[in-house]
């Protein structure tokens, strides 16, 4: 059974959050629209063009659950480089009753570092027995879903589909399922429509408007993909009409 009570359960933007200043992260539409957001016991999406504001969101999700800024679990304190925002500490974060067994924040643009750690701390042994860095960039993360990830578990994923096949954001997708059943929860940024079709999550879509809930087929990934493969030629001559 799918469990109704979610690990977060709402996130909301601190009444004294700076949201009269011009500097990042409080100009983004998004931040200054966020007051509440209640999250789905199983998958929330957030999407939305880049520079909407979604990662940087999911960052500060995720940096206020105790996950490293770069990725990894709560025990990976490494650092590369300080890129992250300050609005994690401007969110409150609602959290369930129960606490999670295990979670983990997948950045895809920063997963090298994470991999590069995880043999420097000489835990691959979880991770499956291949090396990350042995491993084709798609290989490595759906590794890393199928071994590291597990029941009742909070995870937070930034783009998992980039480096990911169409069949393999299937598997995914499939993966996905299969954790949620055993009671994880997902808070995934992602441009993939294959994935935001995962039956019954809550989509947030980021935008100038700020942030508001939407219908799959709502999403402009979906429609954009629709009519794209409903007549491929046809939206080609079009865009090369116009270049």
């Amino acid at each position: 059974m799918i469990k109704t009570r979610p690990f977060l359960a709402e996130v909301q933007l601190k009444p004294t959050a700076p949201l009269d200043s011009p500097d990042f992260p409080f100009s983004l539409p998004v931040v200054r629209a966020l007051q509440r957001l209640p999250l789905h016991p199983g998958v929330t999406f957030l999407v939305g063009e880049n520079g909407s504001g979604k990662s940087t969101l999911l960052e500060a999700i995720a940096v206020g659950m105790g996950f490293n800024a770069e990725g990894g679990s709560r025990n990976f304190n490494f650092a590369t480089r300080a890129s992250h925002s300050a609005l994690h500490e401007h969110l409150r974060l609602v959290r369930g009753v129960q606490r999670p067994r295990d979670g983990f924040f997948l950045r895809a643009e920063s997963f090298y570092n994470v991999s590069s750690e995880i043999e420097r701390l000489g835990v691959q042994k979880y991770y499956g027995d291949t090396p990350m860095h042995d491993q084709s960039h798609g290989e490595a993360f759906l590794t890393l879903f199928m071994h590291r990830f597990g029941r009742e578990g909070f995870y937070v994923l930034d783009e998992p589909e980039a480096a990911l096949s169409p069949q393999r954001q299937l598997a995914l997708l499939s993966r996905l399922h299969d954790l949620v059943k055993q009671r994880s929860q997902f808070v995934i940024a992602t441009h993939s429509p294959i994935l935001m079709a995962y039956p019954n999550a809550i989509i947030y879509e980021c935008g100038e408007h700020g942030i508001r809930q939407v219908a799959y087929e709502d999403t402009e990934h979906y429609r954009v993909t629709r009519d794209f493969l409903a007549n491929p030629a046809r939206m080609l001559k079009v865009l090369m009409d116009e270049a």
